[in-house]
C-alpha cells in the first residue's frame, strides 16, 4: 500500500510530530534514532590551523587541538539494515567546548538539499516510501531539485565512510570581533585513510573502518565556503558557485570507534541548532525542521531506553 501524507499536509506546515511518525512507519525500531538509525561511533581530535579567526570568535578555530565525540551511520530507520543497502551517508560530530557551550554537527553525503521547505522535503519523505516512480514524479514536479539531481547522476557511494565528502547541507553565520557576520557552508574532503578489503556483509562499513583504524587515523580538511553577495543562505537546494572563496579550518582526525551502543554517541542528540558561541543559525526554515525532528526522535528513543527497550542488545540477548 502506498504511504499517503497526514491531513496537515495540505497546508504548507509540518510539526515535528509528522515527520517522525513517517519516517519510523508502522514498526519503529524502539531505542533507536527514527533517521539514521544505524551507526558506530568514532572519536578524534579537531587540528585547527587558524585560517578563521578574522571572522570568527569561536574558540574551537583558534590555532590548537581540541577532541571530539562523533557517528558515521547510514540512512534510514532501521538499525540493522546492511552497510552497502545505503547510498547516503551521514558524519556527526559534537564538541563540547565547556559546560555551556557545545556545537552538534551532523551532515550528510549530498552537497545541497533537494527541496527549500519542510511541507516539501515531508512530500519527497512520502515518495521515497512509495518507491521510484513516486520518486521519479515528485522531482519531476519540483524544479528546484535540479542542483541536487545534477549530483545524484554523478555520484558513486565510496566503498568506506572514510571516502565520502560530508556537507553541512545548510548555512550558518560565522560572527567576527566586530560584529559582522558572514554566511558559510563547509564540507569535510577526506585527505588519508588506511586501506582496508573488500569486506561483505551486512555489518561491511562498520568493518572496514575498525580495519582502517587499526592501522592509522583516517583524516579529513574541514573546507569552509563564504557566500558571495549574491547567495542566498536562506535556500539549502541551491549550490553556491565554485567562484566563491575557500578556506581549510584545519584536519579532522577519527584516531578511534566503538559500537553505537557501547560508545559515547548513542545517547547524543546531534541537533544543527546547538551552536557554540561565534556561530548563528540563518533563516532556511529546513534547518529548524530538522532540529525539531532530531529533538521528537530524541524524546522517543530516550523514553524507549529509560523503559529498558535496549537492555537484551546490550546484554547479547
Amino acid at each position: 500500500m502506498a504511504t499517503t501524507a497526514h491531513a496537515s499536509q495540505t497546508a504548507d506546515t509540518v510539526t515535528a510530530q509528522e515527520f517522525v511518525d513517517l519516517q519510523e512507519g508502522d514498526t519503529p525500531h524502539a531505542g533507536y534514532r527514527r533517521a539514521h538509525a544505524k551507526g558506530v561511533c568514532i572519536s578524534g581530535e579537531f587540528r585547527a590551523n587558524g585560517n578563521l579567526t578574522d571572522i570568527v570568535t569561536t574558540s574551537l578555530f583558534a590555532p590548537g587541538v581540541t577532541p571530539f565525540t562523533g557517528r558515521y551511520s547510514i540512512a534510514g530507520g532501521n538499525p540493522y539494515a546492511p552497510d552497502l543497502s545505503s547510498p547516503v551517508r551521514s558524519l556527526a560530530l559534537n564538541f563540547a567546548l565547556s559546560s555551556t557551550n557545545q556545537w552538534r554537527i551532523a551532515m550528510n553525503t549530498p552537497p545541497v538539499m533537494a527541496v527549500t521547505n519542510p511541507h516539501d522535503f515531508y512530500q519527497q519523505i512520502v515518495a521515497i516510501k512509495n518507491g521510484p516512480e513516486a520518486v521519479k514524479a515528485f522531482f519531476s514536479e519540483h524544479p528546484e531539485s535540479k542542483d541536487f539531481m545534477a549530483w545524484r547522476a554523478t555520484y558513486s557511494p565510496a566503498g568506506s565512510f572514510s571516502g565520502e565528502t560530508y556537507h553541512s547541507l545548510n548555512a550558518f553565520y560565522l560572527h567576527d570581533k566586530q560584529g559582522d557576520k558572514q554566511a558559510v557552508r563547509w564540507k569535510m574532503m577526506p585527505v588519508s585513510a588506511a586501506s582496508f578489503d573488500d569486506i561483505e556483509g551486512p555489518d561491511a562499513l562498520q568493518e572496514r573502518l575498525a580495519q582502517q583504524l587499526s592501522a592509522a587515523p583516517i583524516v579529513y580538511d574541514w573546507v569552509f565556503t563564504l557566500a558571495g553577495a549574491d547567495d542566498d543562505e536562506n535556500n539549502p537546494a541551491v549550490k553556491w558557485p565554485d567562484s566563491r572563496e575557500e578556506r581549510v579550518a584545519g584536519q579532522i582526525v577519527i584516531t578511534d570507534w566503538q559500537p553505537q551502543l557501547e560508545g559515547n554517541c548513542h545517547s547524543v542528540n546531534f541537533d544543527p541548532l546547538v551552536l557554540p558561541d561565534g556561530i548563528s543559525a540563518t533563516e532556511d526554515p529546513i534547518l529548524r525542521a530538522r532540529s525539531a525532528a532530531y529533538a521528537e526522535s530524541y524524546r522517543r528513543r530516550a523514553r524507549e531506553a529509560l523503559a529498558g527497550a535496549l537492555e537484551g542488545e546490550r546484554d547479547g540477548e
